[in-house]
């Protein structure tokens, strides 16, 4: 993209907004450009690749550069993130920001403690070796530097994988299906497809490969009643109720009704008819009371950190305390306990999280099963074979990116006796 005067001075504008990250960086930047009506696309994309590519690298920019302001930010970005040169850089730009940009340049070879060259906090860096070690440690926060890419489930109760490949190609979009999910196809680049017929016509979703792989641990049966415990917008529910082809009965709960609103539209254009969204007070709500032992699956997908989302949600390393997880870990214990009063017996419950850390998931697991005689842990591995996928990682599914290319998730399988 050929730089105009106004690109890098909006891209510090947008820096200088975000900086204090109040809420997600999405919701943040949504609300620059209502701000800024003027943009045009190009503009736009310039300030989104570059405000998610200072969020990715913060901590080693601000190290480099020698300071937190805005302006100087955006010419890093600029230079070390974009790869604009300083000839690019030179037509729009002050002669005091082009020798800065000199001087930045020759900075770039400094060799950085290892917590700030890896751009995460001392103490994420410190928990990731104690989980880790130092090898996979660096693996991980190195694959967390790199976009992800846009990963797609396909509805199989209105069309098929090939269909959709041909019906994007088509379009100029080029899809490959992913390594394990039947229903994914994974593209390049972030091409929008909001107004694109497959999205609008219900055929496709948004949903990373690892959640998808989620709702087969599920594995509901077309007669079962399911919940979806801690639904959301929805992304694992329409999947479900595509696996059980929209027979049954299937409650989407959540404690907020903006997600559940965001939930409607999507419902509607999926086809299904077996959702029942559910807005719960908290996870001890009378209506989860009245379904005590009646469901035969309930999926919680806990709130968490995030962090196995960083590719895609890079701020949350900076939104997210120390303490933080510690605090997270008393929710999913109450969330988890009052999801399995549903469980009929001989049904299932499945514990999953997007988080890389084991004290928000296998801990969390373990803990459970310590207190609940009547819940064993079944076998992840073997669940996705009967779907037919070929993925093993252990009784439980543990995704890194760095090792399977999607978002980093954890899911327990929690089989009640009969």
């Amino acid at each position: 993209m050929t730089l105009r005067p106004h690109h890098v001075a909006m891209l510090a504008t947008a820096i200088g907004d975000l900086s204090r990250l109040g809420s997600p960086a999405d919701a943040l930047l949504y609300q620059f450009f209502r701000r800024h009506p003027s943009m045009g696309p190009e503009d736009r994309a310039f300030v989104t690749e570059g405000v998610f590519a200072w969020l990715r690298r913060r901590r080693s920019l601000e190290q480099l550069a020698g300071t937190t302001h805005p302006s100087k930010l955006a010419l890093a970005v600029a230079v070390r993130e974009r790869g604009y040169s300083l000839r690019d850089l030179e037509p729009v730009i002050s002669k005091a920001d082009g020798e800065w940009v000199r001087a930045f340049k020759a900075r770039l070879d400094t060799e950085l403690p290892p917590a700030v060259a890896a751009d995460v906090p001392d103490w994420l860096w410190e928990r990731l070796g104690e989980a880790y070690g130092d090898e996979e440690r660096t693996e991980l926060t190195r694959a967390w530097l790199a976009p992800a890419p846009l990963d797609l489930r396909i509805n199989p109760l209105k069309t098929t994988r090939e269909q959709v490949r041909e019906q994007l190609a088509a379009s100029g979009i080029a899809a490959e299906p992913t390594p394990y999910s039947p229903l994914g196809l994974r593209i390049a680049g972030r091409p929008s497809l909001g107004r694109h017929p497959l999205q609008l016509e219900g055929a496709i979703e948004v949903q990373d490969e690892g959640s998808q792989l989620v709702g087969y641990l599920v594995a509901p049966k077309r007669s079962d009643m399911v919940v979806d415990f801690c639904a959301g917008a929805g992304g694992k529910t329409l999947l479900l109720g595509a696996l059980m082809r929209s027979q049954g009965r299937l409650y989407a709960f959540d404690v907020v009704d903006k997600r559940l609103a965001n939930l409607k539209p999507r419902l509607k254009r999926s086809g299904l008819s077996n959702v029942h969204p559910q807005l719960i007070a908290s996870e001890r709500d009378t209506k989860v009371k009245r379904l005590a032992g009646k469901i035969d699956r309930v999926l919680v997908d806990a709130p968490c950190t995030g962090f196995g989302t960083l590719r895609r949600n890079p701020d949350l390393k900076w939104r997210q305390s120390e303490t933080g997880p510690a605090e997270l870990v008393v929710k999913q214990r109450a969330i988890l306990a009052a999801a399995a009063t549903m469980v009929k017996p001989g049904g299932r419950l499945v514990y999953a999280t997007c988080s890389v850390l084991p004290e928000e998931n296998e801990a969390i697991v373990d803990a459970f099963l310590a207190t609940h005689p009547a819940f064993a842990l079944g076998d992840a591995a073997a669940e996705l074979a009967r779907a037919g996928i070929a993925l093993d990682t252990g009784p439980t599914l543990k995704l890194l990116p760095h090792r399977h290319h999607c978002d980093g998730f954890y899911a327990a399988v929690l089989e009640r006796s009969k």
